[in-house]
């Protein structure tokens, strides 16, 4: 394949162009509120993010280059089709479900990032616990999609995959690290922009291309390969219900949705955006879906692909970037390349901020210095967008298996965060041992399942698994699922049984060694007082605790309830004395 130069110019004017309204976004961030709010302006936007803006980068977090790519992939293979694209439904739905039951509570509250609420209730080590499946979601899924764009570019234009991969991964960083949210919020509309118009200019011309039968008629009539739309095996209905399930409740607990919850201006906000990205997510899927289709309706062998089709030589990946480069004139498929480019970057910018969001605010600040200046945060944020952009590149140019620690660490955030994320909003009564257990119970339960990405042979073999080509188990049981459920109920049942425990005087207040349930005045606490600012939390909405009378009774030593929810605004009232 030759190089082509008009294709290169393409790719660094669009680059240039997001690059330009990144570093506008950020100067328009040192404009707005105080100097001694500049690292929760970073983090949230100084919450004022409006309907508009606030719709386009919460929808363009979700439409990355794993969505675009993965629907029309997926649409594409025989066997599966659209009965098997489950991300456009599963992610809307999150994003439904998030926005009825889950954005007004953490709204509301006034928090600033995802982990704050169990930082709150658990205290600050399950908080770093909790950072760790959260980051390594982050962290892979920038990986994956930076790998999947220098391949992606590298079809189209034919230049060094890991020079794509390591200009576009500096581009992003650039304008995340100057700019924070406002930047990757500013440059998520143009991003959108770009993928909807790309994307929609293609589909008529490879549509309309000589080598491509009906895609009316191939949905139903197998005439290149199966239909595409696809079916489902008695077999499988399990495993497509436990994905479906993952992709639903588990896209609902990260940083990058909450990231753009918390910047609203108000809960009611929160939640409209939620619905304005759930219609955006099943409009932007409808190209990736077209060209799925397309990709299954055309003779191969009628293009200058040639034979084997893509299937056959392992591509099914990388469908979309060949249909444009294949069936698209070449000045279309540069406006398709700009597109696929934009996915990317779009939720790549997003991952890398919700890291070093998490990490400055949890981790650093709130773990280790509850004093830091407000400067020395913005400085920490500003080293971790480095180190964590970095670090995603370097796994995308190096990881042989990206997309199998990306798909572990996702099924983690669904089966640990998920869980928990539940008690520490609507479950009364939960506590840190409840947690530490459910966190355990699910670990051990999901990497016990295996994970044929990774070659991890299973430890439990459930009903209907079987081997693949590779002779790595498969699960058709839903242990994913089963795994969340378990970690969440053994939350709820260890939570109150130490709590019955310590209160009934069966153990002795001492060996409450995690200040979980006895109320004991020690510097093991962390200071409620800086996890949330005044102006969006008042102490009082911390129920009182009885002061310490004796070590005979046991009963002044029990905290009633940690918190109480607050479900209308943040105008807290005072909750009873016990």
């Amino acid at each position: 394949m030759a190089f082509h130069a008009e294709g290169l110019v393409a790719i660094v004017v669009f680059y240039l162009a997001i690059l330009a309204v990144g570093i506008w976004a950020a100067w328009k961030t040192k404009n707005t509120g105080s100097e001694g709010d500049r690292s929760e302006a970073i983090i949230v936007g100084g919450r004022d993010i409006g309907l508009l803006v606030g719709g386009f980068t919460m929808t363009a977090t979700w439409v990355g280059g794993g969505y675009i790519n993965g629907t029309a992939e997926a649409v594409y293979v025989p066997g599966y089709g659209l009965a098997w694209a489950q991300a456009p439904i599963g992610y809307s739905l999150s994003l439904v479900l998030g926005g009825l039951f889950f954005a007004k509570p953490m709204r509301s509250k006034g928090y600033v990032t995802m982990l704050d609420p169990f930082q709150q209730l658990y205290g600050k080590r399950m908080g770093g616990l909790l950072f760790i499946p959260a980051l390594m979601g982050e962290m892979f899924w920038a990986a994956a999609i930076f790998s999947a764009l220098g391949a992606t570019i590298s079809v189209i234009i034919d230049i060094n995959v890991n020079i794509s991969v390591i200009i576009s991964a500096l581009i992003a960083t650039m304008y995340t690290l100057v700019g924070g949210l406002y930047s990757v919020a500013y440059t998520d509309v143009v991003q959108l922009f770009c993928i909807f118009l790309g994307l929609w200019i293609s589909v008529p011309f490879a549509m309309s291309h000589p080598a491509v039968t009906d895609i009316g008629l191939t949905a139903v009539h197998q005439v290149h390969q199966e239909p595409w739309l696809g079916s489902i095996n008695s077999l499988d209905i399990y495993t497509w219900l436990d994905n479906f399930l993952l992709l639903t409740l588990g896209g609902i607990p990260w940083q990058a949705y909450f990231q753009r919850v918390l910047s609203s201006s108000s809960a009611t906000y929160a939640q409209v955006l939620s619905f304005l990205a759930a219609f955006g997510c099943l409009v932007m899927a409808l190209p990736a879906v077209l060209i799925g289709a397309i990709g299954a309706s055309t003779a191969w062998n009628e293009t200058e692909y040639g034979i084997p089709d893509p299937m056959t030589k392992k591509e099914a990946d990388m469908i979309l970037p060949i249909v444009l480069q294949y069936l698209c004139p070449v000045y279309i498929s540069f406006f398709g390349l700009g597109a696929v480019s934009a996915a990317v970057m779009s939720s790549a910018d997003s991952s890398i901020l919700s890291a070093s969001s998490m990490f400055a605010r949890n981790i650093y600040q709130l773990s280790f210095r509850q004093n830091a200046s407000d400067r020395e945060i913005v400085w920490v944020m500003r080293i971790t967008v480095f180190l964590f952009g970095a670090s995603a590149t370097a796994m995308a140019l190096l990881a042989s298996s990206v997309y199998g620690l990306w798909y572990l660490s996702s099924d983690l955030v669904y089966i640990i965060i998920f869980p928990q994320l539940l008690c520490v909003l609507f479950i009364k009564g939960t506590n840190t041992y409840g947690a530490i257990a459910g966190y355990l119970f699910g670990l051990v339960l999901r990497i016990t399942g295996g994970e044929p990405y990774l070659y991890l042979q299973p430890l439990i073999y459930y009903p209907g698994c079987y081997p693949d080509e590779n002779n790595i188990y498969i699960q058709r049981f839903p242990f994913k699922t089963l795994a969340m459920l378990t970690s969440f109920f053994t939350n709820i049942i260890v939570s109150y049984l130490a709590k019955y425990l310590f209160e009934s005087g069966t153990l002795p207040p001492k060996l409450d060694f995690l200040d979980a349930v006895v109320a004991r005045y020690s510097r093991e606490h962390m200071d409620k007082a800086t996890l949330v600012k005044s102006d969006n939390i008042v102490l009082n909405e911390l129920a009182p605790v009885n002061p310490r009378h004796s070590l005979t009774s046991s009963s002044t030593f029990t905290n009633k309830e940690a918190f109480n929810y607050v479900d209308s605004s943040p105008e807290l009232s005072n909750t009873e004395d016990d």
